[in-house]
C-alpha cells in the first residue's frame, strides 16, 4: 500500500476485502456452461438445457447443507422452483453476480446472460418439460475435502462460537496466532465454515500491531469472547487482508510468482458475518493456507483502496454522483478488484486510463447489493503502467423510495464506519512491477 499513498487512497480498514480466493469445495469444478441463445422456434427442457445451467450457475450454494434455502439438483427440484427462479433471474436477485461485462474476464463468473434468463422464463412458462431423461447430465460432486488438497497451515476460530436466533446479521471477529517460525508466501487460501446455514461470508485480516488485545477486552463480558464491530470494519486499520470465502466461490491460487507474505508474529483477524436462522447456532471456522514453494516466487501482493472520504450524499437525492481519480506512481500488476459501499448505494464503475489514452473498464456494478459483495478476479493479472490513471465514479440514493434507506426521514449521509453511514471504495489486489 505505500506505492499507492495519495489522498484518494486510505489507510483504511477495508471491510469486505473478501474474497481474493474462496471456497466451495467443489471437486471436480464444471465446466461452464454453453452459450445459450433460446430463440421463439426453440423448446427447452430440463434434460438438455436447464440441468446444465443449473449445474454451472446455481447448486454451488443451492444444495442440502449449504447458504441457500432449497436445493436444485434434480428435475423435481428444478421444477418446483421453476417460477420462483424465472423471476428473480429476470429481476437480477439471483444469482448475485453483480458485475456488468468489461473489458477483462473474471474467474468464477457464475453470472447469467439475458438470453439465459430468457431461456429460463421460456422453460418455465412451457410448464418446465423435462425432455429425455437418458440426456439429464449428473449434477458435480461436491468434496468434504479441501479442494486444493491437504493445507501447509490449518487454523480455526479458537472455540465453538455460539450465535443467537433472532436479531440483525452480526460481524464478529476473531483473533488467531499462527504457529510459524519464519516468513511464508501465502499463495492460496480456502475456508471451511462451520456452520453454512448462518456463515454469509469470511475475512482473513492481519494485525503485526497486537491491536485487536484491547477490542477483546472491551467485550470480556460476552462469553463468547472475539469482539462485534458494525458496517463491515474490523475496529482498527489492518495490516492486510489473506482473502476469504463467499458461497458459491471456488478456491484459487495466486500466480506462481506472487503471494502473501505472512510473518511470524503477525495476527490473523477472521471476520465472520452471520446471519440469524431462528434458533441457536453454533459455528466453528476453519482455514487452510497454502504456501508459494516456487523458486519464481518475488511478488509481494498487497491491497490498496481507492476512496472518497468527502462524499456528502443529502437528503431526497436519489441520484448523487461523486468521482474519484488517482494516478499510478510505479506500474503494478492487478489482480482483482472489489467495490464497496453501504446501503444508499446504486452503482459503481472502475476505468484505467492507460498513458497512452486506452480505457479499460475494470469492473461495473450497475444494481449494487450490499448483502452481495464480491471480489472480482482477473482471468489473467494486468500489468497497469507508471502513470495510468485510476477512474471510480459511484452514485447513490438517499431518497425515501430507497428500500434500503436506514433513515426515516432521509438525512445528509457522510463517509463513516456504521453501516448507516456510507463510503466510496475501491479495493484491489496488487503487486508492484520492478
Amino acid at each position: 500500500m505505500k506505492h499507492l499513498q495519495n489522498k484518494a487512497v486510505l489507510a483504511f480498514p477495508p471491510l469486505a476485502i473478501a474474497f481474493v480466493w474462496g471456497a466451495s469445495a467443489l471437486n471436480p469444478k464444471p465446466a461452464p456452461s454453453p452459450e445459450l441463445k433460446p430463440t421463439l422456434q426453440k423448446k427447452f427442457t430440463y434434460a438438455e438445457d436447464i440441468a446444465p445451467l443449473l449445474n454451472n450457475h446455481c447448486v454451488q450454494c443451492h444444495r442440502p447443507g449449504e447458504v441457500a434455502p432449497f436445493s436444485l439438483i434434480g428435475y423435481e427440484n428444478a421444477k418446483k422452483w421453476s417460477a420462483m427462479m424465472a423471476q428473480v433471474t429476470e429481476s437480477g436477485q439471483m444469482p448475485p453476480w453483480k458485475a456488468e461485462p468489461a473489458d477483462v474476464e473474471y474467474k468464477d463468473n457464475f453470472g447469467l446472460s439475458d438470453e439465459q434468463r430468457k431461456m429460463l422464463k421460456a422453460w418455465d412458462e412451457a410448464g418446465a418439460p423435462r425432455g429425455d431423461k437418458s440426456k439429464e447430465p449428473a449434477p458435480p460432486t461436491f468434496g468434504k475435502d479441501w479442494a486444493l488438497g491437504k493445507p501447509d497451515l490449518l487454523v480455526q476460530m479458537p472455540y465453538e462460537f455460539e450465535l443467537g436466533p433472532e436479531g440483525q446479521d452480526e460481524y464478529w471477529n476473531f483473533v488467531i496466532k499462527p504457529d510459524i517460525k519464519e516468513p511464508v508466501w501465502v499463495q492460496a487460501m480456502d475456508v471451511k465454515p462451520g456452520n453454512k446455514t448462518v456463515v454469509h461470508h469470511v475475512i482473513a485480516f492481519t494485525d503485526k500491531k497486537g491491536r485487536t488485545e484491547k477490542l477483546i477486552n472491551g467485550n470480556r463480558g460476552d462469553k463468547r469472547a472475539g469482539y462485534l464491530t458494525t458496517g463491515g470494519g474490523v475496529g482498527f486499520m489492518p495490516d492486510g487482508s489473506m482473502g476469504g470465502w463467499a458461497p458459491g466461490v471456488a478456491a484459487s491460487k495466486l500466480p506462481d510468482d506472487a503471494g502473501f507474505l505472512l510473518e511470524p508474529g503477525t495476527d490473523i483477524v477472521l471476520q465472520i458475518h452471520y446471519n440469524k436462522s431462528g434458533k441457536v447456532e453454533k459455528d466453528r471456522t476453519q482455514i487452510a493456507f497454502y504456501y508459494n514453494k516456487s523458486e519464481k516466487a518475488e511478488k509481494k501482493v498487497d491491497i490498496a483502496w481507492i476512496a472518497n472520504p468527502l462524499i456528502n450524499i443529502k437528503a431526497g437525492d436519489s441520484n448523487a454522483k461523486f468521482t474519484q481519480r488517482f494516478k499510478l506512481p510505479a506500474a503494478i500488476e492487478i489482480y482483482n478488484v472489489m467495490p464497496h459501499m453501504h446501503l444508499l448505494g446504486r452503482s459503481m464503475t472502475a476505468w484505467a486510463v492507460l498513458p497512452d489514452g486506452k480505457k479499460i473498464k475494470l469492473v461495473d456494478v450497475q444494481d449494487w447489493d450490499f448483502n452481495w459483495q464480491l471480489v472480482y478476479t482477473l482471468k489473467k493479472p494486468m500489468v497497469l503502467p507508471r502513470g495510468t490513471e485510476l477512474i471510480v465514479e459511484a452514485s447513490f440514493d438517499n431518497s425515501k423510495d430507497n428500500p434500503f434507506q436506514p433513515h426515516n426521514p432521509p438525512v445528509d449521509v457522510r463517509w463513516g464506519e456504521e453501516t448507516t453511514d456510507e463510503m466510496m471504495l475501491l479495493v484491489a489486489a496488487y503487486s508492484v512491477v520492478k
